[in-house]
């Protein structure tokens, strides 16, 4: 230390060691970062990589075919499922449309409803028992109390697939212009259109999942030999979207007249994107409408008290 002293102390003064000592720490970070980056990968993490790789998209392909079932719900389906077949497949595509693509849906869905408003019931005689059963209270607050928690419970798997299919075709509908866009872009570009429906699966996923994973389960049934119109009919009925149904008819009218696919999708992006700026238009133009209520609950009744007030005590003053 002295050496380094003797060395350093007319250069960098008392501080001299602890310059030193510092940069030879960020030599050393440095040659050990440029020694980490050019090192090799090890063949059995890169092996262990790849296996979980293709795990994950097998995971990812039964999720979205849905072809896991429930076998514990199979001998309650005459209790859990409508024997109606008109009913049975409105509350399928509603379900489909929410994004819950799995066989047992529609018994999950009426199991949730039925244990919900057990339990809801369960909870209202409950607590009619612990606490309002001593205050003698009426027919309507006993009907009330008892019957609005099981009606409650029932009622939100409904409620929350409802919302949830809402929230779902306004992202597909949000998203779908520039879905178009970059398919137009593909096809363009010498891909075909299966190869610009799997590459827009991919760019779109982390901005609008719902409609990456319409388009990742049209490129597996296509994958898959099923016929073309049939499965882009498919997924127009999933979204729900009249867009992406004017869409599937657009492309199934190309493709049955031999017209060009390119010059198609160029129109009906052009005409989607007119769309979407009237949406914003029209979401604007309803804002003022909106804010005029808020407007005059905040604003009227204090200018009311600054107007009146000062007459009112004037008033008062002149009674006494």
């Amino acid at each position: 230390m002295d050496i380094f002293n003797a060395i350093l102390g007319p250069e960098l003064g008392a501080f001299g060691p602890v310059i030193l000592v510092g940069f030879l720490a960020v030599a050393l970070i440095i040659i050990a970062a440029m020694i980490l980056m050019n090192q090799k990968a090890d063949p059995l993490e890169k092996l262990n990589k790849d296996t979980k790789r293709e795990q994950s998209t097998t995971t990812k392909a039964a999720k979205l075919r849905g072809a896991k079932s429930n076998d514990k719900l199979e001998k309650y389906s005459t209790f859990l499922e409508p024997q109606n077949e008109k009913e049975y497949s409105a509350v399928r595509q509603k379900l489909l449309q929410a994004g819950y693509r799995s066989k047992d849906a529609v018994r999950f869905y009426h199991f949730a409803q039925f244990a919900l408003g057990l339990g809801g019931l369960a909870l209202g005689v409950l607590y009619f028992v612990a606490v309002l059963s001593s205050k003698e209270p009426t027919t309507q607050q006993t009907l009330m109390w008892i019957l609005g928690p099981g009606c409650f419970g029932y009622m939100m798997p409904k409620y929350w697939v409802t919302k949830r299919q809402q929230k779902r075709q306004e992202e597909i509908t949000q998203g779908f212009p520039d879905a178009l866009d970059m398919m137009l872009v593909c096809v363009e570009a010498g891909q075909s259109l299966d190869q610009s429906i799997i590459r827009v699966s991919q760019e779109i996923r982390s901005s609008y999942p719902s409609l990456a994973d319409e388009f990742e389960i049209v490129s597996h049934q296509i994958k898959a030999g099923k016929d073309k119109s049939t499965v882009l009919s498919d997924m127009g009925e999933r979204c729900g979207v009249p867009d992406v149904s004017s869409f599937v008819t657009v492309l199934v009218q190309s493709a049955t007249f031999g017209t060009s696919i390119a010059e198609a999708l160029r129109v009906y992006a052009g005409e989607m994107r007119d769309k979407r700026v009237m949406r914003a238009e029209e979401a604007a133009n309803k804002l003022p409408t909106k804010m005029t209520l808020a407007t005059m609950a905040l604003t009227v009744p204090p200018l009311l008290i600054i107007l009146v007030a000062p007459s009112a005590v004037g008033i008062l003053e002149l009674g006494k």
